[in-house]
């Protein structure tokens, strides 16, 4: 995932520099040069920055459940505040443009870096908000991914429908449904009554 997020900096990058002779299939379709560069290069940005914040997110939250310190090292820090930065910009580019769907996915990345720092700066986090943490954060890293597909890949099976809302809201829909059900599941089976072990009470110390 941060092999092909950091591509897709790569993609949006060269985009910016030439959107033209980058998206000739676009240039076709009678795309005018402000939308290419605006989904193509800023939005894609801000994506692939987001993916890469996600899935450092989901590891690290894993990686340090045991020293909860370890997740205020600066560059993490640093990272939920160039998403925010980065999402806030992409709503910016879109609001120049008139476009809503890079106004309403900045909203997303506003949000994660937020929650992100909000767990970062817990004095003692539950023994089992990493989890939630790790759940949210990899499946939304997946949200993320599709969502670009949506916009920048299935352009060229379906052009007209590309940047269609419904199309859109598939990933964010399925990857909410996905993270309410684990955190759900998560939460159930830490507050489950615990059995008591073979042994323990009369029937087992009899057996």
């Amino acid at each position: 995932m941060l092999v092909t997020a950091s591509m897709a900096i790569g993609m949006s990058i060269t985009t910016l520099l030439n959107p033209l002779e980058t998206h000739p299939r676009q240039v076709a379709l009678a795309w005018p040069q402000y939308r290419i560069e605006g989904i193509f290069g800023w939005m894609m940005l801000y994506l692939a920055i987001l993916t890469i914040q996600l899935v450092w997110h989901g590891v690290v939250t894993i990686r340090n459940k045991k020293t909860h310190q370890a997740n205020r090292h600066w560059g993490n820090v640093a990272l939920n505040v160039l998403t925010i930065v980065a999402a806030l910009f992409c709503a910016y580019r879109g609001w120049l443009i008139d476009d809503g769907l890079m106004e309403a996915f900045a909203i997303v990345g506003v949000a994660s870096g937020l929650t992100n720092l909000w767990f970062i700066y817990q004095q003692s986090p539950s023994r089992i908000l990493y989890q939630v943490e790790h759940v949210k954060a990899i499946v939304g890293s997946g949200i993320s991914v599709y969502t670009a597909f949506m916009a920048f890949g299935f352009v060229r099976l379906n052009p007209g429908n590309a940047l269609n809302p419904k199309m859109w809201a598939i990933p964010l829909a399925v990857g909410l449904v996905i993270i309410i059900y684990h955190q759900i599941r998560i939460r159930m089976a830490f507050y489950r009554p615990r059995q008591p072990a073979a042994g323990v009470n009369g029937a087992g110390a009899e057996a």
